[in-house]
C-alpha cells in the first residue's frame, strides 16, 4: 500500500482538491493499493469544512468527494505516509518545522512530479480557483504516471 499526504496551509482548499482528484484520478486508473488524505500545517481550520469554492470546483469538474474536516499534521505522519506533497515552499518549511526533518526525502512540491519547482498559488488569497484547479490537476496527473512505473 502506497500512501500520499497532501498539505497546504489550511486543508481547506489546496490539500482537499488535491485529495479529491487524486483519489478521482487513482479510481478511474483502477488502483486500489493507494491510501490518500490531506492535512494542514497550521491550527487556524481544524474542523472546518473545505472552502466552499473548493467543493464548486470539484462539482464543477465532476469530481467525486466525502466529508472532510480539516486537521494538522503530527509528528507521527511522517511514519505514516511514503509521499508527504506540499502545495508551495511555506508548507514544507511549516512540515519539516513539525516533522524535525526529511531522512526519507518524503516532503516535495506537488508540482516537482510535473517537471516544475513551483508553488501551488493559494486560491484562499488569490481567489483564483481555476488556476489552482489546474496546477492541482497537472501534479496529480504526474504523480499518478510516476505511481505507474514504480
Amino acid at each position: 500500500m502506497i500512501s500520499i499526504l497532501f498539505v497546504c496551509h489550511g486543508n481547506i482548499c489546496r490539500s482537499p482538491m488535491a485529495e479529491f482528484v487524486m483519489k478521482n484520478l487513482v479510481q478511474k486508473a483502477d488502483i486500489n493499493d493507494i491510501f490518500i488524505d490531506s492535512k494542514a500545517t497550521s491550527r487556524e481550520e481544524i474542523g472546518n469544512p473545505p472552502h466552499h469554492q473548493t467543493i464548486s470546483k470539484l462539482k464543477q469538474n465532476n469530481i467525486p468527494f466525502t466529508s472532510h474536516k480539516s486537521s494538522q499534521i503530527t509528528p507521527q505522519d511522517y511514519d505514516k505516509f511514503d509521499y508527504i506533497l506540499c502545495m508551495d515552499e511555506a508548507n514544507i518549511a511549516n512540515s519539516l518545522r513539525i516533522f524535525k526533518n526529511d531522512p526519507q526525502n518524503k516532503i516535495k512540491l506537488l508540482l516537482e512530479f510535473a517537471g516544475k519547482k513551483s508553488n501551488i498559488a493559494d486560491p484562499y488569497y488569490t481567489g483564483d480557483f481555476d488556476k489552482t484547479y489546474d496546477d492541482i490537476l497537472l501534479g496529480c496527473s504526474a504523480l499518478l504516471e510516476h505511481l505507474k512505473q514504480i
